[in-house]
């Protein structure tokens, strides 16, 4: 008899087989129990029929507590009226692992009880299935830069500088100096780009920015691509194919977890079109003003509000260019014909869910940048080593950053970043 994952069910129909699953839900109903069952691949249902299995396995299936680890015997068989479209004709079934007063019943608990119990909250359907697309857009992140020319570099996490400054830096002792959590690895990547041409680095990053939005974390993850010999124009174009291609894969991938997470598929394949729609940010403050915000003046950075405007305005990610440099880091690119704005821009997704990508040119002339690191208060020695990139073969050379979390929110259409990475680190979270 063959052990298989639920799965992989499809590929058993009529066979008899083992399943070492954890029972999430029971009912019963006279003679039969039926078992809600989950193996960590997916969820399914067992049905154990009290004339086929006998007194002492129908009693057992009945008693059964939540969350309890069984190994499960019986036949698979179709199931049209589930999502999953299969079940299981239990025979027979051994406990492996018991569980009492599991915390999280069937009912409704509140967030923070939930968060609390983080640990135990992922095994639900639903957290399963936001991890699974988060697995999806990590594995079609490696496939997209890898059959694109990129090659993937490890930019350190405890660094002695900071890309955009140290004020929302999480500090610490590096022996007898300061050391930062990284906040981006960009600048790594700059000098890997000046090695090796497309480079993409994917790791966690850490802000200590006190921010109780639904879009923040403490702690998230970014992929962060630098090319070198491009300009901002191609940059986006890869920008735009790359979250094209990971829509693409989720729809392709993750039909069950888009099931269970009740997701529009229409509105999904509305993301993979190209190219998508670009505004100045000059253009969407105008456009702003015009409908009701007269909060928000050039020069200002756009809030959750504005970027949603704008964003339900295109009905698809849509970029905003070159914003002004004062509100922008050091190491980007001015633009060529205003002194005012540089070359950069970023995406916004629909639905409400805000910038997922940050991306620039990148200033190539030595005394530029100088000037600029000076000019924002930085210690230029802790640069000098990012300033040699300018002396030795400079080249344009562009790159951006996509937090993966923000992303995952967006595809799996739920309202809060903190489900969308396991154990989410917030303003006042760091349990379990």
């Amino acid at each position: 008899m063959e052990s298989i994952q639920i799965l992989d069910a499809k590929k058993h129909v009529g066979e008899t087989v083992q399943i070492g699953a954890w029972v999430a839900n029971k009912r019963s109903s006279g003679k039969i129990a039926f078992l809600q069952l989950r193996d960590g691949t997916a969820y399914f249902q067992g049905i154990v029929v009290k004339n086929e299995v006998g007194e002492e396995v129908f009693q057992l299936a009945k008693n059964l507590n939540q969350e309890t680890a069984v190994l499960v015997t019986g036949e698979i068989r179709e199931d049209s009226r589930s999502k999953f479209g299969y079940e299981i004709g239990i025979s027979g079934i051994e406990v492996v692992g018991e569980s009492h007063e599991y915390p999280i019943t069937p009912k409704e608990h509140g967030t923070d009880f939930l968060m609390d119990h983080r640990h135990l909250w992922l095994r639900s359907s639903k957290q399963h299935a936001i991890m699974q697309i988060r697995n999806e857009v990590i594995r079609a992140t490696y496939e997209f830069f890898n059959n694109n020319g990129f090659i993937k570099i490890d930019p350190p996490i405890l660094t002695g500088s900071a890309p955009e400054g140290t004020t929302d830096l999480f500090e610490t002792n590096y022996f007898d100096q300061k050391a930062y959590l990284s906040q981006s690895g960009q600048l790594y990547m700059e000098a890997a780009a000046m090695a090796f041409g497309k480079v993409f680095s994917f790791g966690p990053t850490f802000r200590a920015e006190k921010s109780k939005t639904r879009r923040h974390l403490i702690e998230f993850w970014m992929i962060e691509p630098e090319m070198a010999f491009m300009h901002q124009e191609e940059s986006l174009e890869v920008q735009e194919q790359y979250v094209a291609f990971l829509v693409q894969s989720v729809l392709d991938n993750c039909d069950y977890a888009l099931d269970v997470l009740g997701r529009d598929r229409a509105i999904l394949e509305k993301y993979t079109k190209l190219p998508f729609p670009r505004i100045s940010y000059d253009d969407a403050v105008e456009l702003l003003q015009k409908n009701g915000f007269e909060d928000i003046q050039w020069g200002d950075d756009f809030g959750s509000p504005h970027e949603t405007f704008i964003a339900n305005s295109f009905d698809q990610p849509v970029f905003i260019l070159n914003y002004p440099k004062a509100i922008k880091p050091f190491y980007m690119k001015s633009h060529p014909t205003r002194d005012d704005v540089v070359i950069c821009a970023d995406m916004i997704a629909p639905e409400g869910y805000g910038e997922i990508i940050g991306g620039s040119e990148r200033a190539t002339d030595y005394e530029f940048l100088l000037e600029q690191i000076r000019n924002h208060g930085l210690d230029e020695n802790e640069y000098s080593w990012y300033l040699d990139l300018r002396k030795y073969g400079s080249v344009p050379h562009t790159g951006f950053g996509l937090g993966l979390e923000r992303t995952v929110t967006w595809l799996s259409g739920i309202e809060h970043v903190r489900e969308a990475i396991p154990f989410p680190r917030l303003l006042n979270r760091i349990y379990p």
